[in-house]
């Protein structure tokens, strides 16, 4: 059987108070009342009525405040206002409050009831309204919960997504099975518990200390990962991981082919040029000839230069570089400098060499870093115009040798930028009689990686670039 409705009458002693009373219980409700604010805060949070009744005054204290006051506890309740007397002011005041309406005398006890029962209606309807809302919002939610689950546990690329805390929230099940972890078991973790690899350790290490965003993952079965580690605003963090193995097997077989065929065409080449400079020494050659015999040359030059870059790559990548010693990097610099300064004098071109005083040495292999210096500088005089200027300053902060080479030139323009250290990557700017192999940028990158160092670039089209190089700085073992 259902329990009648608690109609809650908060008035004070009066003839409406027993003739309200009488009305509800003659009409099927049960009925409480509350002569004071206590009495009335105490049975709407003990008996959960189905609607107030209150009076304009309750004991001395203002009823509309205390409808106010009560909806802001229980917005879902219908609250009717008794007064003594219509007004437009109370009118305003009770649109304003949110109550369902007021009711004023003369009233019969069919009045009384007939507004309990259309407040108590609206009130049920707009009940009914919200609830159908709900379930409408919450099936919405669910489906999309649902399709969101479908799609993350079945893109190709392995995910794990972080709180702002490192702790693990969500991981698909490509990356659960590239980690041989389970989903339900890394939840709430510190991601450095959750996942054991030394390659992502030292992604979120970096990451923390100088802002890395990729890295590699390599796996003892030969499976290799490119991981991106990126921000999300007012959640945590996202590692995405892509299986990148069978890129890694094409470069490496591109890389054993470009590197058996440069051995290969070495010799020959070698050959044509003591040809070459043989055919002057036969007798003497007419102008054509000689021009002939100087356009060979250089061509046969440019070739070797190219031959000798691909094989000089290729003991890089090999790690064939392991050399190291202490050196001073302004030395080299300066040494550098002083040699392409005939190349940049030729174009009038002017070479600024700006150092900080007591820099920390480098544990290096000089060679290799005159090498990545020759081709950063080489660089610059080669795209700067006639005149310019090339910048090269060197500075230490936070324990690391911080190099830069700026130019005039050009620029490189935006589209090209994340591509410039690719293998025989040119920017589209660059003219084709401008020579060039694509491999300098690409040894600079294999050269700096191979010392743990990072290198980018900044540019603006037409104003020139800038080339950074972060190295460590050599810290001495404490004795």
């Amino acid at each position: 059987m259902t329990r009648p409705s608690l109609i809650l009458l908060a008035l004070d002693e009066s003839p409406f108070l027993h003739l309200g009373t009488r009305a509800l219980q003659s009409a099927g409700y049960d009925t409480a009342a509350a002569q004071d604010r206590e009495s009335l805060s105490r049975i709407l949070q003990e008996a959960t009525p189905a609607l107030l009744l209150i009076g304009q005054t309750l004991a001395g204290q203002s009823g509309m405040k205390l409808a106010a006051e009560q909806l802001e506890r229980f917005p879902s309740l219908p609250v009717v206002l008794y007064v003594e007397q219509d007004s437009l002011e109370i009118a305003k005041e009770v649109l304003s409050a949110g109550l369902s309406g007021y009711i004023f005398p003369p009233l019969t006890t069919s009045e009384i009831v007939t507004v309990v029962r259309r407040s108590l209606e609206r009130a049920r309807r707009l009940g009914d309204w919200v609830r159908g809302e709900v379930k409408r919002t919450t099936a919405s939610l669910q489906r999309q919960v649902v399709e969101f689950d479908a799609i993350f546990n079945n893109i190709a690329d392995g995910v794990v997504i972080l709180d702002k805390r490192s702790r693990v929230m969500l991981v698909n099940d490509t990356a659960a099975r590239t980690f041989g972890v389970s989903q339900e078991a890394v939840f709430g973790q510190p991601v450095e518990q959750a996942v054991r690899h030394p390659d992502l350790q030292s992604m979120l290490e970096r990451s923390a200390e100088d802002g890395l965003k990729y890295h590699e993952i390599n796996f003892d079965d030969g499976r290799v990962f490119n991981a991106h580690y990126a921000a999300i605003p007012n959640i945590g963090f996202a590692i995405t991981i892509q299986d990148i193995s069978y890129l890694k097997e094409l470069d490496r077989i591109k890389s054993d082919f470009v590197h058996t065929v440069s051995h290969d065409l070495r010799s020959p080449l070698t050959s044509v040029m003591g040809y070459a400079e043989l055919i002057g020494r036969t007798g003497p050659l007419n102008d054509h000839q000689r021009e002939f015999m100087a356009r060979l040359q250089a061509s046969i030059r440019d070739i070797t230069a190219l031959v000798n870059d691909l094989l000089d790559l290729g003991r890089l990548e090999a790690g064939f570089d392991s050399r190291r010693e202490v050196v001073q990097l302004e030395n080299i610099i300066g040494y550098t400098v002083n040699l392409l300064e005939g190349q940049s004098r030729a174009r009038n071109q002017t070479i600024k060499f700006e150092q900080q005083s007591g820099l920390p040495p480098l544990r290096a292999n000089p060679l290799r870093v005159r090498q990545m210096l020759d081709n950063l500088i080489g660089n610059a005089i080669k795209y700067s115009p006639a005149g310019g200027e090339i910048h090269v300053k060197l500075r230490s902060e936070d324990g690391q040798l911080i190099l830069e080479v700026s130019d005039d030139g050009p620029g490189i323009p935006p589209a090209d930028q994340p591509r410039i250290f690719e293998k025989f990557f040119r920017a589209e700017n660059v003219p084709e009689t401008l020579p060039g192999s694509g491999l300098g940028l690409a040894i600079v990158k294999t050269i700096v990686e191979n010392h743990q160092g990072r290198v980018w670039v900044e540019s603006t089209l037409g104003q020139g670039s800038s080339f950074f190089v972060v190295l460590p700085a050599y810290i001495p073992p404490i004795s």
